[in-house]
């Protein structure tokens, strides 16, 4: 008998089996051969169609972020977020659906002689014959790692850690113990979580309870972006110890640093280069450099030097030390004031102590007389450190914003030479999730410990770090004039822009990566709508587990379109979209724009291109 659902069922086995292509840099109406029209992508395409009144390509590399999960696994997964319990599935949710999750570690317990070239995302519990540790968890997006002990009681051993969780994005470290009680040899920490951009770092001992040894730590956390890190014990309570810091934190972004102990030996030869040498925004809490130490001879050479604002605390150096001498070079002679305390320098009157600059507004709480101090400078006049900066503004404006990151309008002109900033997605690869299976996952500060349990995050970890870094910039108050809101979907991103600009939208982005770092030449310029002031919706990923974007439109701006030329031959290297902010009055005085540009709120316009994967969308010309 012929069922009535028989034309029903033949159309859905038909909308199963259907075959479609794919096409080139864009991707058009038509989805890949493998996505069913049922499936996120599918749905998608369709609603996008619905919400955008004309027949413009939609771009690749947004299309590409729809979820690949199938029609099945979508069904399976929303079943699981009704029941509560997509924490029991996060590695197979996170695989399935290509979100950003730290690893499950796996423990680790090697043993012999030999060297690794690489290792990572492990639980390494005990280690100290290898020679030579290479790379460890190097350019892993997601590094989480735990280093309990390496090169501990060893005697007349040399060792040599080459890097340790370089150039990743998120890192979540822990590093227990290196060379603690080792007996003379020498051992070298080269790379410590260098150009990572959200660092979550404890370092606890390093090269404590040690006799005759020689240590030197490079680099930490040299370059990073925004993140928390701290070191706990460095030299302590060693015996004739020879232990060289190099820098730490060196042109790191708005960084919260501690540092609680460095030396407090007996007879230490101690020097430590640079702290936060040329960054922006730093909290930086150093507690104790030699303290208590006998007979010491340390030298630290800059503390904060050319940094913009942040605030520190440095709470002893030097201090109740036995003879020996001290020497301080440079405490934060800064381009922007920032708010700082220096508790204690010295302490016996047997220990020579020399400090060259002490810097710009400080407020020194203690400092001994009974010591024999050579104090060169102290600048508490802030018109001498000013003056000082300002025969150079443009050589130490660098240190603080990467040339090419903000321009003004006026360089938007054909033959315009100018640095190109690094437009690269330095995000982790994600997908959004279904807008069926998003919307049963809580998503705001009120519902953080659900959150957390989803996605395993413990208290004071990398992932809970960011999931209320995320959440509380989608819960701020808008700027004056801005529209605002977190899309955690590509129909969010859709109905946010058609909700502003109408349903005759364009997308834009750059076309590539290609030129940055370095200077480019601008080719051909096109003003979008005719160069005039115009409304648009910039929208910018947002770190979480799955794919955010943080989508708002602000007034007057006008958009651009530039061709970017190679400087030397002249060819076309990429095709690039620039945004001209033309009221700064809201922003901050100490914005990036105004550090690299001069001038200040209200009294510039300010350009800046848009990013790889970030987009910004105007009405259709």
């Amino acid at each position: 008998m012929y069922s009535k659902f028989a034309p029903r069922l033949l159309l859905f086995l038909a909308l199963n089996s259907l075959q479609l292509f794919n096409v080139g840099v864009f991707a058009g109406d038509d989805l890949t051969a493998r996505d069913n029209p049922l499936s996120p992508k599918g749905y998608l395409t369709r609603y996008w169609n619905r919400k955008v009144h004309n027949n413009l390509l939609k771009p690749e590399f947004l299309i590409n972020k729809a979820s690949p999960l199938t029609v099945a696994q979508c069904a399976a997964f929303q079943k699981l977020a009704d029941q509560h319990s997509l924490a029991d599935q996060l590695p197979d949710f996170c695989t399935k659906a290509n979100l950003f999750c730290f690893p499950n570690l796996n423990s680790d317990k090697p043993a012999g002689d030999g060297e690794f070239a690489s290792y990572h995302n492990k639980n390494f519990s005990n280690h100290g014959s290898t020679e030579a540790f290479k790379s460890y968890s190097h350019r892993d997006s997601a590094a989480v790692d735990t280093f309990q002990r390496y090169s501990h009681e060893k005697f007349v051993h040399n060792d040599n850690f080459a890097g340790y969780a370089s150039n990743g994005n998120v890192a979540d470290q822990s590093f227990d113990s290196y060379g603690v009680k080792g007996s003379s040899g020498q051992g070298q920490f080269e790379n410590y979580n260098s150009q990572v951009n959200v660092p979550d770092l404890r370092f606890t001992t390093y090269s404590s309870d040690t006799n005759s040894r020689k240590q030197s730590f490079v680099q930490y956390s040299d370059g990073a972006n925004i993140g928390d890190e701290k070191f706990t014990t460095y030299g302590k309570d060693g015996n004739i110890p020879e232990n060289h810091f190099s820098n730490y934190g060196k042109d790191s972004n708005t960084i919260v640093s501690s540092f609680d102990n460095y030396g407090s030996a007996n007879s230490p030869n101690d020097t430590f280069t640079s702290y936060g040498l040329n960054s922006n925004v730093p909290n930086n809490t150093f507690t104790n450099y030699g303290s208590d130490a006998n007979n010491p001879k340390e030298s630290f050479t800059n503390y904060r030097d050319h940094s913009n604002e942040g605030t520190d605390n440095f709470q002893n150096y030097g201090k109740d030390g036995n003879s020996g001498a001290a020497d301080f070079q440079n405490y934060g002679q800064s381009f922007n004031e920032g708010s700082d305390k220096f508790t204690g320098y010295g302490g016996n009157k047997h220990a020579p102590v020399g400090f060259k600059v002490y810097g710009l507004n400080r407020s020194f709480a203690e400092y001994s007389d009974q010591i024999t101090t050579d104090f060169a400078t102290y600048i508490n006049d802030s018109s001498v450190i000013e003056a000082s900066l300002a025969k150079s503004p443009r050589k130490m404006n660098k240190y603080w914003v990467e040339p090419g990151k903000f321009f003004r309008e006026a360089m938007l002109k054909t033959g315009t030479i100018m640095p190109m900033a690094d437009v690269r997605d330095k995000m982790p690869q994600r997908s959004f999730l279904p807008r069926s299976l998003v919307s049963k996952l809580p998503f705001s500060s009120s519902k953080l410990e659900e959150l957390k349990k989803i996605f395993h995050a413990a208290n004071d970890s990398s992932m809970e770090t960011m999931l209320v870094d995320t959440l509380k910039e989608c819960e701020r108050a808008p700027s004056p004039g801005e529209t605002k809101r977190c899309a955690t979907s590509i129909e969010d991103i859709l109905d946010f822009a058609t909700s502003v600009l109408g349903h005759n939208v364009v997308v834009r982005s750059i076309e590539n990566t290609n030129g940055y770092g370095r200077n480019i030449t601008i080719g051909q310029v096109k003003g979008i709508n005719g160069g005039k002031v115009t409304r648009s919706v910039s929208c910018h990923q947002s770190l979480f587990p799955y794919m955010v974007y943080y989508c708002h439109s602000v007034p007057k701006v006008r958009v651009y379109e530039a061709d970017i030329l190679d400087s030397e031959s002249k060819a076309k290297i990429n095709h690039g979209v620039a945004v001209c902010h033309l009221d700064t009055s809201a922003w901050s005085p100490t914005h990036g724009a105004f550090v690299a540009l001069g001038s200040g709120p209200g009294e510039i316009e300010v350009c800046h291109w848009i990013f790889e994967n970030d987009m910004s969308w105007t009405t259709a010309d």
